[in-house]
């Protein structure tokens, strides 16, 4: 049984949670530069895949979708299945069944950052940069956390909504931060292994024009 067939069976009925969406819009208008000078603040907890269940492709997501209708609070299988769809060429079903997970989520839960911060990164390999821009700064506001994911990660959604200012300001923040990792494009492939070569290629563009004008910070 094909995914989306399966996810619209288990989840008849539930209404697309405003959660994430909503958001878009508010993150086109608002100005987002650096609060912090630095960013040293590890995230293992939050930059990591959400994963319940072990498997891969429609067995995997069977085994998720009993979880969810035995569990309709099965929030991490609700993820990941999420995640599931949005990659799958099901974005429809990825955003209800993120927007399920999310809701049942509160900004103290343990789900909550590395939910919104897969969500972010699903919705940019779809090409929708605006809400992959809300997903982030919804962590970036949810708590004082200023974390080294941050800086290349919002460089390179706004230098994709054409927002170059901005992302140069954050492509700083992380040079100010780490200048042995940041100050070239040659460590790319270490320091952010999940990325793909055409955005590391992307980040790559924001470093130069960083190099061509630093800009001051404060």
């Amino acid at each position: 049984m094909q995914l989306r067939k399966l996810a619209f069976t288990a989840l008849a009925g539930v209404v697309l949670a405003a959660a994430g969406l909503s958001g878009a819009a508010a993150a086109q208008g608002a100005t987002v530069v650096p609060t912090s000078e630095f960013y040293f603040d590890e995230e293992p907890r939050t930059t990591r895949p959400v994963v319940a269940v072990e498997g891969s492709g429609d067995p995997l997501a069977q085994k998720l979708l009993k979880e969810i209708q035995r569990n309709p609070r099965a929030r991490a299988e609700t993820a990941q299945l999420a995640h599931m769809a949005m990659a799958g060429g099901r974005p429809q079903v990825g955003h209800e069944l993120y927007g399920r997970a999310i809701a049942q989520l509160d900004t103290n839960n343990a789900l909550y950052r590395p939910v919104l911060w897969n969500y972010g990164w699903d919705l940019y390999r779809l090409g929708d940069y605006d809400a992959a821009l809300a997903q982030w700064m919804t962590l970036l506001q949810s708590r004082r956390v200023d974390a080294d994911w941050m800086p290349p990660t919002f460089a390179l959604v706004l230098w994709q909504l054409d927002r170059k200012v901005e992302a140069v300001q954050w492509y700083a923040a992380a040079v100010r931060t780490r200048p042995d990792r940041w100050n070239g494009a040659d460590q790319y492939p270490v320091l952010l292994p999940d990325w793909s070569v055409d955005d590391r290629a992307i980040l790559a563009e924001v470093q130069q024009a960083w190099q061509a004008d630093p800009p001051d910070w404060g």
